[in-house]
């Protein structure tokens, strides 16, 4: 597998818009990356192919996600926005060959996070957020978040995802709480040494 052949199928597979958007993630990935000590390498792939099935045809992403063994759980499998994650990193897997479980995970995780994920997951999660396409209201402040540390950037984004979905009506995968908690905890220790970044 080679990276023109990935390109290739984002090119045929993906919108316009949608495909640079990926290559917007895969540099910020790699920029992250290399202001985290991650591995750019992996963090531009990951980067470059987190949204590989988001415009596959909605039964397709069911199968792929179906197989995928990565502790998917029963709400994910139930909300269509959320499939693409999951059946990308089958994808990828399944098409391409890619065995490297930390690739697979950033891919996975990238739209719901979990909790104890490696810097690549955050890094991947994070840079799809702040990638420079994005612009929603607080994307300037979000960035500077996660330009400050990974945990600072994930309990920011982390809080933002939780009160939208909730706002929304909208189901939380357990994993996302799980990740949720992780940062505020984190937030919380940070406070106990006069250092808490709540603002």
């Amino acid at each position: 597998m080679t990276d023109d052949t990935i390109r290739g199928f984002l090119k045929e597979n993906l919108s316009k818009k949608r495909f640079v958007h990926s290559c917007n993630v895969s540099e910020m990935a790699a920029e992250l990356a290399q202001l985290y000590g991650v591995d750019a390498v992996k963090a531009r792939f990951a980067g470059l192919t987190h949204d590989i099935a988001k415009e596959l045809p909605r039964s397709e992403q069911r199968e792929l996600a179906a197989r995928c063994t990565l502790n998917v759980s029963a709400i994910e499998l139930e909300s269509p926005p959320l499939l693409h994650a999951i059946a990308g990193a089958q994808l990828l897997k399944e098409k391409f060959g890619v065995d490297d479980e930390e690739i697979l995970l950033a891919v996975r995780y990238h739209t719901v996070a979990a909790g104890g994920m490696s810097d690549l997951c955050r890094v991947i999660y994070l840079a799809d957020l702040v990638s420079a396409d994005r612009d929603y209201k607080d994307v300037k402040k979000m960035r500077k978040y996660a330009h400050m540390s990974l945990e600072k950037g994930m309990l920011e984004a982390l809080r933002f995802s939780v009160c939208d979905s909730a706002e929304k009506g909208n189901t939380i995968p357990p994993c996302t709480i799980e990740a949720y908690n992780e940062f505020a905890l984190w937030n919380k220790s940070k406070g106990k040494k006069g250092e808490n970044y709540h603002e």
